[in-house]
């Protein structure tokens, strides 16, 4: 085994080699090996152990946990994107492997992009199970929410209307991150730490050439949240990921791009319909801000100022905590760029630079990074940023205002890219529209309908 090598462009096979979980520590083990080389072997730690586990809650731990071994596996399979895929010691139908063909396509997309591969038609998961005995029993859940943060303005928002509508809620992260830690007790609500650790060789392999970018990890987020739902018997996984995440970059000659993609609306579908037909009946899986667009959670997070002192979105600052506003901010970044943009029209001039410690619509340095978020000249950044269309509203919203027109960003627009526009769509009210497509459960949907259109 020690003679084995990492060689991309030689390796036939990736294999799901087994998955278990310790119920008394709380441990899940993933276990994966290209070919016959060494195993890697990644943690999931689930606080709150140990953990008793009764038949058909076993079960459907059981069921989760496979689930989140077919999907981590992602993070190691693009190191060689090798033809074969093998699972070692289970066997999935068809269903399952449609669920993860979509997932591994459309969620290695910008990878596939970036390094000039095709993964459509290569990845094939191998079915062996008929289709299961029949859909997955209701648990008896107890009706509470975990509910995903990331530190940003998305999750806080959700958050405060789940705290409105009077929902219990554990405000749940996976990692490290000591600015979510942070902003999970900024709440002050209960919290839970999933932990993650990723085989030590996959940073090896990175060294050794294997292939390398971005993965879906929105959707592997939300396979460990699943797997901490049922272990403690909880009803609702919350992400925060609004309407707009479903829109990618178009790229001439390539087409559609969409660095989000788990975060979209085709992934939550697919993944929150899977778990209620083959995990648990009764495990709600949902993101709260589906029907809005971005411009309309950035009107939401507005309303309140607990947590401008606390929150990033920021990318490349997110491993930086200081008490000045612009230690969290780094300004040059797209996160960056298009928070402030989309902030601006809901919120006191002052209050927006005393968020970020600077005017970034003041900045002529930004120009190329602006016309990205514009789609002028450009296209859309891969990050998780608005629609070009939201981000042209928002600038011709600040355009018509006194305090913001003169600002150079703003100015350049007003002359030089408005003129080409068609100036109908260029209105910021049919951008904050409530959509009826989501997966909020019906018992929710009314009321929390009522709170964000207060």
């Amino acid at each position: 085994m020690s003679e084995w090598k990492f060689k991309r462009d030689e390796i036939q096979s990736f294999r799901f080699v087994r998955c278990t979980f310790d119920a008394a520590k709380g441990v899940a083990q993933l276990v994966y090996a290209f070919d016959d080389g060494p195993e890697l072997i990644e943690t999931v730690t689930v606080p709150g152990a140990p953990f008793t586990l009764d038949g058909e809650r076993a079960a459907a731990v059981e069921r989760a946990l496979r689930l989140l071994h077919l999907i981590a596996g992602v993070s190691y399979y693009k190191a060689a994107v090798p033809d074969e895929i093998r699972i070692d010691s289970y066997a999935i139908d068809a269903d399952t492997a449609a669920l993860l063909e979509l997932i591994y396509v459309n969620g290695l997309g910008e990878f596939a992009y970036r390094n000039g591969l095709n993964l459509h038609g290569k990845i094939r998961f191998p079915v062996a199970a008929r289709e299961g005995a029949g859909a997955a029993p209701a648990l008896g859940l107890r009706e509470h929410a975990l509910v995903a943060i990331g530190g940003g303005k998305d999750s806080l928002v959700s958050i405060e209307a789940l705290r409105a509508l009077g929902i219990e809620q554990t405000v749940t992260w996976v990692g490290g991150s000591q600015l979510i830690a942070a902003c999970a007790a900024r709440t002050g609500l209960p919290t839970l730490n999933l932990g993650r650790a990723l085989a030590p060789q996959l940073f090896d392999y990175n060294r050794e050439g294997a292939w390398n970018g971005h993965i879906p990890v929105t959707v592997l987020n939300s396979a460990i949240l699943t797997l901490a739902a049922l272990l403690h018997g909880v009803d609702q996984i919350v992400f925060s990921n609004e309407r707009s995440a479903s829109y990618g970059s178009l790229i001439e000659g390539t087409g559609e791009v969409n660095h989000q993609w788990s975060k979209g609306w085709a992934c939550e579908k697919a993944f929150g319909d899977y778990l209620q037909r083959h995990v648990a009946a009764d495990l709600h899986y949902y993101s709260l801000l589906r029907p809005l667009s971005e411009l309309a959670v950035a009107r939401q997070f507005a309303r309140t100022d607990r947590y401008d002192a606390h929150f990033s979105s920021c990318n490349r600052n997110f491993h930086i905590l200081g008490e000045r506003p612009a230690n969290r901010w780094c300004g040059v970044c797209p996160k960056c760029h298009f928070v402030f943009l989309a902030l601006a029209p809901f919120m006191p001039k002052p209050r927006l630079v005393g968020i970020f410690g600077r005017n970034l619509l003041d900045d002529p340095a930004q120009t190329a990074g602006y016309d990205a978020l514009l789609e002028y000249q450009d296209h859309k950044p891969f990050e998780c940023v608005g629609e070009g269309r939201e981000s042209r509203a928002a600038m011709a919203a600040l355009g018509d205002r006194p305090e913001w027109r003169e600002d150079a960003l703003v100015e350049r627009f007003a002359r030089e890219i408005r003129p080409q526009l068609d100036q109908a769509e260029l209105r910021i009210d049919p951008l904050l529209v409530i959509d009826e497509e989501h997966r909020i459960p019906a018992a929710l949907w009314d009321r929390l309908r009522a709170h964000l259109a207060a």
